[in-house]
C-alpha cells in the first residue's frame, strides 16, 4: 500500500466514480449513527466523565492509525499539509467528540439529533469556499429543504427543541468544527489518501489528548458495565477511525458537496437503531418524516455541478 493509495486527483470523474463516492460517504455515516446514543449511553449514567469518553477514544483510536501508519510505512506529510491536519484534528478528534460527550451529559440523543442535523448544510457551505467546487440552484434548494426536513424529523421523534437549552451552544459549536473538519479533511484525502488523513490527523493530536485522558481517569476512574465498555471501544474503533476512512475516502472521490448531504438520512439511522434495539415505537409521522429526509438527500446528491464559465 503506497501513500496515495486512496487519494483521488483527478477532478473530472465519471458517473461511477461519483456513485463511488456516495456509497463510501453512506458507509461513513452508517458508522456515524451510532455515535450519539452510545455516547449518551457511557456518559448518561456516570460511570464514565465526558471528558475520559472524548478523549479516551481518540487514544484508542491514535493507537490503531498509528500501528496503521508504521506497519504500511507511510511517508510523512509536508510543509502546509501539517498546519491543515491541525485544522482536521482540531475539528473531527478533539473538537466535535469533547462537545458533543459535554452536550449529551444533559440534552438527549434525540435532542442532540435534532442540532447536528444543521451538519450537512455547514459542510456544503464550507466545502464550497474551500474546496471551489459550484452546486447548482437546486442543490442548494434541496439542501435546506433536507436540512429543515432533517429537524423536524428529529423534533418530532425525539424531544425536540422545547426551549433553548444550555448545551445548544455546545452542539453548535461542534457542528462548525466538525465542518471545518470534513471540508479540510476531504480536500486533504486528496494528496495523503483518506485513511492517512484521520491517522495523521489522530496522532497530531494524540498527546494533548492522551494528557487529557489521564486527567478524566485521576478525577474520576471510570467504571461501567461490560456493555459500556463495548460502547466505549466502538466509540474509538469505528466513530473515530474507520468511519472516517469510509468517510474521507467518499469525499475524495466527490463531488464533496454532494457526497456531504448524504448526512441527512444519520437522524433516520439513528431512530432506526432505537427501534431495533431498544423497542422504542415508530409511528406513521416518524415513517412519512424519514421519507421526506431521504428524498431531499437523494435528489441534492444527484445534483451536477455547474461547469466553470
Amino acid at each position: 500500500m503506497t501513500a496515495n493509495s486512496s487519494a483521488t486527483l483527478t477532478t473530472d470523474r465519471p458517473l461511477s466514480a461519483s456513485r463511488a463516492g456516495l456509497w463510501w460517504g453512506l458507509l461513513g455515516v452508517l458508522a456515524f449513527s451510532f455515535t450519539l446514543p452510545f455516547t449518551r449511553v457511557v456518559v448518561g449514567d456516570g460511570a464514565m466523565s465526558p471528558l475520559f469518553v472524548s478523549c479516551g477514544r481518540a487514544v484508542v483510536a491514535a493507537v490503531l492509525a498509528s500501528a496503521a501508519l508504521v506497519i504500511t510505512r507511510q511517508r510523512r506529510p509536508r510543509g502546509r499539509q501539517w498546519a491543515r491536519l491541525a485544522v482536521v484534528a482540531a475539528g473531527v478528534v478533539v473538537g466535535f467528540p469533547v462537545l458533543t460527550s459535554f452536550a449529551l451529559t444533559t440534552a438527549s440523543a434525540g435532542h442532540a439529533a435534532v442540532v447536528i442535523a444543521l451538519l450537512p448544510a455547514a459542510t456544503a457551505v464550507l466545502v464550497v469556499l474551500r474546496g471551489h467546487e459550484r452546486p447548482r440552484a437546486s442543490f442548494w434548494v434541496m439542501a435546506v429543504l433536507g436540512a429543515v426536513a432533517a429537524i423536524t424529523f428529529a423534533s418530532v421523534q425525539g424531544d425536540g427543541f422545547g426551549g433553548p437549552h444550555g448545551s445548544d451552544l455546545l452542539l453548535l459549536a461542534a457542528v462548525v468544527a466538525c465542518g471545518f473538519g470534513y471540508a479540510e479533511g476531504g480536500l486533504l484525502s486528496r494528496e495523503l489518501g483518506s485513511w492517512q488523513t484521520i491517522s495523521w490527523a489522530l496522532v497530531l493530536a494524540a498527546v494533548p489528548m492522551a494528557l487529557l485522558t489521564t486527567v478524566a481517569v485521576v478525577r474520576q476512574p471510570p467504571s461501567g458495565s461490560p456493555l459500556d465498555w463495548a460502547l466505549f471501544g466502538y466509540l474509538g474503533a469505528v466513530s473515530m477511525f474507520l468511519g472516517f476512512v469510509a468517510w474521507y475516502h467518499g469525499l475524495a472521490i466527490g463531488p464533496m458537496a454532494q457526497v456531504s448531504q448524504v448526512q441527512l438520512v444519520q437522524p433516520v439511522l439513528g431512530i432506526a437503531w432505537a427501534a431495533l434495539l431498544l423497542h422504542e415505537q415508530i409511528g406513521w409521522p416518524t415513517a412519512l418524516g424519514g421519507a421526506a429526509v431521504i428524498l431531499c438527500a437523494g435528489v441534492a446528491v444527484r445534483s451536477r455541478l455547474r461547469q466553470p464559465g
